[in-house]
């Protein structure tokens, strides 16, 4: 376990870098996509489900974290996604989130709400490019493996 000091320099650490990675131009391939997302939650000792929510040519209009779990789980509301993206007048989103216990491997929910979001968010015509399942050392892209 790490100390409160230290984990307040782990935390502005990945704050540095975070706003590093948002201030360029960042998101032109899946890994530095990964690379985003693990640098952002990989380290977090509950789960957390976020959206990086994009304009029309795929850049990035803004990462939130969406919704905060436990240990093994977060509840993700399709509902509160769909407000979400249409509050920043988003055309695509890519979805992440981490896995405490280091297995990046998509549990069945996690490939149900997916493809729920999928559906919800068709129907207002905003494309979900993908779903990025962050371990403490490695991701996994629905995209990539076929799931989406």
């Amino acid at each position: 376990m790490f100390t409160e000091k230290e984990l307040a320099t782990i935390n502005e650490a990945k704050e540095i870098l975070r706003s590093k990675l948002l201030a360029t131009d960042y998101f032109t391939s899946p890994q530095q996509t990964k690379d985003f997302c693990q640098t952002a939650i990989a380290h977090l000792e509950h789960e957390v489900f976020g959206a990086l929510f994009l304009n029309t040519r795929n850049q990035l209009i803004e990462y939130t974290e969406l919704f905060r779990g436990t240990v093994d789980g977060a509840s993700v509301y399709p509902r509160e996604v769909v407000k979400e993206a249409l509050a920043r007048n988003a055309a695509a989103v890519i979805f992440t989130h981490n896995h405490p216990s280091s297995d990046p491997s998509p549990s069945k929910a996690d490939e149900q709400i997916t493809r729920r979001l999928v559906e919800a968010l068709r129907l207002i015509d905003i494309r979900v490019l993908d779903h990025i399942v962050v371990g403490l050392d490695e991701t996994v892209s629905f995209a990539e493996q076929g799931l989406l």
